[in-house]
């Protein structure tokens, strides 16, 4: 990575919605040299759904004494998923649990929230289901359990807690709080209405740069490790921004990415904030150099898995031999299969043609159904120039295939890695690592542009 620092290793703890992972990347190179995964569970016990944040500390613990011994590492960043914050109490440890962002709040509290929020136009944060809305979660914790919510001392996003317990450095980092948290103003660049109307500003921990070195590991935590010299806990990032930046770095604007995982996230890099509509689920998130970049999502990965756990198997080669005769046929999906955000929200799944399909037949046409969402998602964020897509569906190549032939651009593909570890690394001071791009996807697919319109006419019907 062409490092401008002394490290040769960096350890990365990144915390996805439905797995975390601690990894080590060769600092020179990018390339990830050890790792070790887990489920992220939630917990059902207690007050309401919460994070087994204990577990993911001892996971996260045992893993970094692991490497300790072998290959090493000489600092630590961090990336967790958004929509997450965490309420300590005075003496450092937990007021509250978690919250698991997919729990829902009573319509009484709905309705309540509804009335505290800020205008989209002062946030770019749309209303969305559940916890989506980090506000929405303090609020529902506040006036549902106030005793305890009297304990709370200090307010963290949710990377910034891992920093916390390694460094005792408490902080808030804007990546984290301008993703659709009702929390932010992304065009004053500091806190949103909202966190006054919740009177909350003064237990929210001091907003520190992404890049920012918060300290060295505890001294004890170091002890525990067998750590033998200082090693430095970097602030930390929301997972999407951090898969964001190596594009950043490396890109000129406009271009386009699309980071898949549980969440399909798609970034228009160089567009404005004039066209989004928080309806369809568009917002602003802010880069690790706070600037705003428009964004859209849908719960693409999600969908696939639930999706591919009714189908069935097929090989990759079948499932792309397919898209023609789908497309032929009319064989097409719906959305949402994840009800509550997306480019269509409202709408409920439903297959069209798909009487005997084969499992090949079937995964086809989820793989149209992706690349439509995304290319919907695309469209109202005015995303121009190339799209790179990492993550799981980098190695979907019907997806690819089909997401080109739809936008009319160069796809290009970033298979084996979801980018956030790698992105996290870059905190540190090294540089993306050269490396050689696979060639642009540039397809055309005979009948998609009807089948397209056939699509669209059956969500308006």
């Amino acid at each position: 990575m062409n490092t401008e620092t002394a490290y040769r290793h960096i350890a990365v703890i990144d915390i996805g919605k439905t797995n975390a992972k601690v990894v080590v990347l060769n600092a020179g190179t990018g390339a990830e040299i050890a790792a070790v995964r887990t489920a992220n569970s939630v917990l059902k016990s207690g007050p309401y759904p919460h994070y087994d944040t204990d577990g993911l500390w001892d996971f996260i613990i045992s893993a970094l004494k692991g490497f300790v011994r072998a290959p090493g590492f000489d600092a630590i960043s961090i990336t967790t998923h958004g929509a997450s914050a965490v309420m300590l109490s005075a003496d450092g440890s937990l007021a509250m649990p978690v919250l698991d962002y997919e729990h829902g709040y009573p319509q009484a509290i709905q309705n309540a929230y509804s009335q505290l929020r800020p205008k989209f136009a002062e946030t770019f944060s749309p209303g969305l289901s559940v916890g989506l809305n980090v506000g929405a979660q303090i609020h529902y914790m506040k006036n549902t359990f106030p005793a305890d919510f009297a304990h709370v001392a200090t307010i963290l996003t949710y990377p910034q807690y891992w920093a916390f317990r390694l460094t005792g450095v408490a902080s808030n980092e804007v990546t984290s709080l301008g993703c659709h948290t009702d929390l932010w103003n992304p065009t004053t660049q500091s806190y949103s209405s909202l966190v006054d109307a919740l009177g909350i500003r003064g237990l929210m921990a001091p907003i520190r740069s992404a890049f920012d070195a918060l300290g060295p590991v505890l001294p004890a935590l170091a002890a525990d490790m067998g750590l033998t010299k200082p090693v430095p806990v970097y602030c930390g990032i929301h997972d999407s921004n951090a898969s964001l930046l190596p594009h950043l770095v490396e890109n000129e604007a406009p271009f386009a990415v699309v980071s898949t995982g549980t969440w399909v996230i798609s970034f228009s890099v160089g567009g404005d904030l004039d066209h989004l509509d928080p309806a369809r689920d568009t917002l602003a998130n802010v880069d690790a150099f706070g600037r705003t970049v428009p964004s859209a999502r849908f719960m693409g990965g999600r969908e696939f898995e639930i999706l591919a756990a009714e189908i069935g198997t097929a090989s990759s080669d079948a499932v792309e031999a397919a898209i023609e005769a789908v497309i032929e046929r009319g064989l097409m999906l719906l959305p949402n299969v994840v009800e509550g955000s997306g480019p269509f929200p409202g709408r409920r799944r439903r297959w069209i043609a798909d009487h005997a399909a084969s499992n090949a037949e079937r995964l086809a046409a989820v793989s149209l159904y992706l690349a439509l969402m995304t290319e919907a998602c695309l469209g109202l964020i005015g995303a121009k120039g190339p799209i790179f897509v990492e993550g799981p569906f980098a190695i979907n190549h019907a997806y690819l295939k089909a997401l080109s032939a739809l936008t009319n651009s160069d796809v290009i593909a970033l298979a084996g890695s979801t980018g956030t570890s790698q992105g996290a690394a870059l905190l540190t001071g090294i540089r993306p690592a050269t490396t050689t791009e696979n060639s642009p996807v540039r397809a055309e697919l005979a009948g998609l542009t009807r089948y397209r319109q056939a699509w669209r006419d059956a969500l308006i019907a």
